[in-house]
This record gives structure tokens, C-alpha cells and sequence, in this order.
């Protein structure tokens, strides 16, 4: 099944294209990859799939809707069903990690404050933070319990969808290491689909599935580490290297 459709994207800020005819697929349950080089994009389609950003031609289906000239309405259903771990993690500092992770609950659903409470201390053991955690702020966790505070507030309402920009940006190779392993065991037993921006060589070669590279505002490649590493493509050949 595929979970994003993107055919001839077109994306521009003014005269600036950034995107010119990027066409991919994202398949169910799949760790899938957005690689380029500086400038190409990659985060602003990440922020296309999730309606912070968009298209300026071409078409993107998510989750079998389109998202262009999508309703407010369908926009926050469609909303719903996915969350995002921005770079930084992008805590609100004024809370608490409990309240960061109970923001989503309260907003889309109607259950009761206990059982948000329950639910959040439930993420957060998923993401492997000890409960008392939940009673710290951002400000007191380091980068990488901020990362993974940010992912078990990305995952409050069970989403279809997971979406990471640069996830292991920031953490030393422990860390990193431990996070991509988080996020091959939250795919095995949530049955998830990952999209992420990645630069990290270890997190390309290690724990996605399949991604695209992009350049010269267009996928240039498409496919998983072992096709990128038999390929003769010179461009290919030094993005690799």
C-alpha cells in the first residue's frame, strides 16, 4: 500500500525553484529516507507532506488524500493521524515533559485527564525515558532525552505516520546509534511508516529501507544503499562518499 504519492512536486519561494517535477512513492511500514545535499529540499517537502509548507504544482496524496486544497476540516483529521520529531526537538520550554507529550491528546481527543496522564507516561516508557522524566523540563534533559522526549510526544495519538527531521542531528555516535535503534524497534512493533531527513551515513546505511536523493531540483536517485553502492554515477558516486 502506498501511504504518499508525490508526482511532479513543484515547489518555489518567489523566483526561487526548489523543486522541479519530484515524483516518489512511500510504501506501508517502510523506513523511508529524504537525502540531498544542502539546499535541495529535503526538509521543505518533509514540510509539504505535513501541510506546514505548500506545493506550488504537481500533486501529493497522503494517507489517500490530496493535500492540495485540502479543507481546514480534513486538514486536522489528516493531522491526526501522524506526528513529527522536528530537528531540535522543538519542546515547548514552559512545560513539562508530561504536559509537551498530553498537548495532542487534549487537543484531538476527548478522554479524560487521567487517562492522557496514563497514556503519556505509556510514550514515554515506549521511547525508553524513566518515568521520572515526565516531571522535567526540556531545559534539564539532555540532547539526547530531548530527542527522545520530542519522538514520545510524536507518537501520543498512535499515529500511521512518523515523520524526523534529521533525528541524530546533534547527538554524539552513542546516542545516535541508540536513537536509529528506537526507531527499527518502533517500526517492528507499532508496524509504522518512518519518513525522515538524514544526513547521518550510519542512519542511511543502517536502518532505512529505501530513500530518494535529491538534486538539481529533481530525485536523482531512488532506491536502497545497496543499489546506491553499485551504481556508476559519478554525482551518486561522490554524494556516497
Amino acid at each position: 500500500m502506498i501511504v504518499v504519492k508525490a508526482r511532479n512536486i513543484v515547489t518555489r519561494f518567489g523566483d526561487n525553484v526548489i523543486h522541479d517535477g519530484v515524483s516518489f512513492d512511500i510504501k506501508q511500514g517502510e523506513i523511508f529516507g529524504l537525502l540531498g545535499g544542502s539546499g535541495s529540499g529535503k526538509t521543505t517537502l518533509l514540510r509539504e507532506m505535513i501541510l506546514l509548507q505548500k506545493i506550488a504544482g504537481g500533486e501529493l496524496e497522503v494517507l489517500d488524500n490530496s493535500v492540495v486544497g485540502i479543507s481546514k476540516e480534513n486538514e486536522k483529521k489528516l493531522q491526526s493521524q501522524w506526528g513529527v520529531l522536528f530537528q531540535f526537538g522543538a519542546l515547548f520550554t514552559s512545560l513539562n515533559i508530561v504536559e509537551n507529550i498530553s498537548i495532542a491528546l487534549k487537543e484531538y481527543t476527548d478522554i479524560p485527564d487521567k487517562l492522557i496522564f496514563e497514556s503519556a507516561l505509556m510514550k514515554l516508557s515506549m521511547v525508553g525515558l524513566p518515568e521520572k522524566t515526565a516531571y522535567m523540563y526540556p531545559s534539564e534533559l539532555s540532547g539526547g532525552m530531548k530527542k527522545r522526549a520530542g519522538l514520545a510526544r510524536a507518537l501520543a495519538l498512535d499515529p500511521k505516520l512518523l515523520f524526523l527531521d534529521e533525528p541524530t542531528s546533534g547527538l554524539d555516535p552513542k546516542s545516535a546509534r541508540g536513537f536509529d535503534e528506537l526507531i527499527v524497534m518502533l517500526r517492528q512493533t507499532l508496524g509504522i511508516t518512518v519518513v525522515m531527513v538524514t544526513h547521518d551515513k550510519d542512519t542511511i546505511e543502517g536502518v532505512l529501507d529505501r530513500f530518494i536523493i535529491l538534486g538539481n531540483k529533481k530525485v536523482i536517485f531512488d532506491g536502497n544503499i545497496s543499489e546506491l553502492q553499485e551504481t556508476t554515477n559519478k554525482e551518486l558516486r561522490n554524494f556516497l562518499n
